[in-house]
């Protein structure tokens, strides 16, 4: 099981204090808070992608790149790369020079993201995004998997002869997840080629996911990959700890008050009693996390939301250290439970391992 943590990158206003930092601390708060995930012991952060206020992160590879420098085992991804509005032959290109500059340790996660007017900023009719995800994936995928490409579709100029560069590290591609938390295209996108499917899991009821990840499993099955419990699966999360569940709820619930997303909503008893949000002590964060397996099956990658709704920094950065004295708990109980046919979270060093041993495989008669 991979652990970490994701960032939206929202710039809020802190209830408490009544003031907002701004887009550049923000954005130097990020890269602190990166290299925190990497000194408790988690495995991967990811950044989203955003190009409206009240969110900074709108160049995830400038970023990503940045902390990949500063940090020597972080696996670096995205928590949501616009598939809809960047162009694939940037998007190959870019992640591709990333996952040289930090040796192999990225990949990303491919989504429509929530934001409506961004597909007229870059030229696209919003209507069209599930046609554009998989018209601009399978581009993408091709651009990555073969040396000289020529291609037609309907949302591009064509392609004669074009070669991505620089090309792959190793001769593999970064791994892709697939996000989404409503669309069933997506997920039979990610089962189709064999790809991990990220399931967001922070604002809906379990069940809605359920039925999401159990398609995504089902067609990954159908696709040949593996047996349905053997999909590569991951979700998201939310949690606010205190050593006391009472100090917990008392201190997080101004700024889940004042929220973006789900402020001046359902009540915070409300919305932890139906989602996987925790608010409450290190010993109840660990109870509820490791009920996501009984209800999602055996998973590979669990991020969380730290970051947000105004938190000062000062907080983020204690909440990590609450996170890090239960990682090991967490990783001892999911790894007892976890039955040993199912896959561990792709690495890049793992793919390639896994395409040279096929490579060296004896061809059957």
């Amino acid at each position: 099981m991979q652990f970490g943590i994701f960032t939206v990158g929202d710039v809020t206003r802190d209830p408490i204090a009544g003031t907002t930092i701004s887009e550049h601390q923000r954005i130097k708060n990020t890269v602190e808070i990166a290299k925190k995930a990497e000194d408790i012991g988690l495995d991967v952060f990811a950044t989203g992608e955003h190009h409206n206020p009240p969110f900074v992160p709108s160049s995830p590879t400038t970023t990503l790149a940045y902390i990949g420098a500063q940090t020597e085992k972080l696996l670096l991804s995205t928590s949501t790369t616009l598939i809809t509005t960047n162009d694939p032959v940037k998007l190959a290109e870019d992640y591709a020079t990333l996952q040289h500059l930090v040796d192999g340790r990225t990949d990303l996660m491919l989504g429509r993201g929530n934001t409506a007017p961004v597909y007229p900023w870059f030229g696209y009719d919003g209507s069209k995004a599930v046609e554009l995800t998989i018209e601009h994936y399978q581009l993408l995928r091709r651009l990555w998997d073969e040396d000289v490409v020529s291609w037609e579709g309907k949302f591009r100029t064509p392609l004669q002869s074009f070669t991505a560069t620089p090309r792959p590290l190793d001769g593999v591609a970064p791994f892709v997840w697939h996000g989404s938390i409503r669309t069933p295209e997506v997920a039979e996108l990610a089962a189709y080629y064999g790809d991990g499917y990220f399931a967001n899991n922070i604002f809906w009821p379990k069940e809605h996911y359920i039925r999401l990840i159990n398609f995504y499993r089902q067609r990954y099955a159908h696709y040949g990959h593996g047996q349905p419990h053997q999909a590569i699966v991951g979700l998201g999360g939310q949690f606010f700890m205190r050593k006391n569940s009472q100090d917990a709820v008392d201190e997080f619930r101004p700024y889940f008050d004042n929220a973006p997303v789900y402020g001046h909503g359902p009540s915070l008893e409300d919305f932890t009693a139906q989602t996987p949000l925790t608010v409450g002590s290190p010993q109840q964060f660990i109870e509820k996390t490791l009920t996501f397996a009984d209800y999602f099956g055996d998973y590979q990658r669990q991020l969380f939301l730290v970051d947000h709704a105004g938190l000062p920094q000062k907080i983020v950065l204690e909440q990590l250290d609450l996170l890090g004295e239960v990682l090991p708990t967490l990783r001892a109980e999911f790894d007892a439970r976890r039955p040993a046919d199912v896959p561990d979270a792709p690495t890049h060093a793992a793919r390639v391992a896994a395409r040279d041993a096929a490579l060296e495989a004896p061809v059957s008669a």
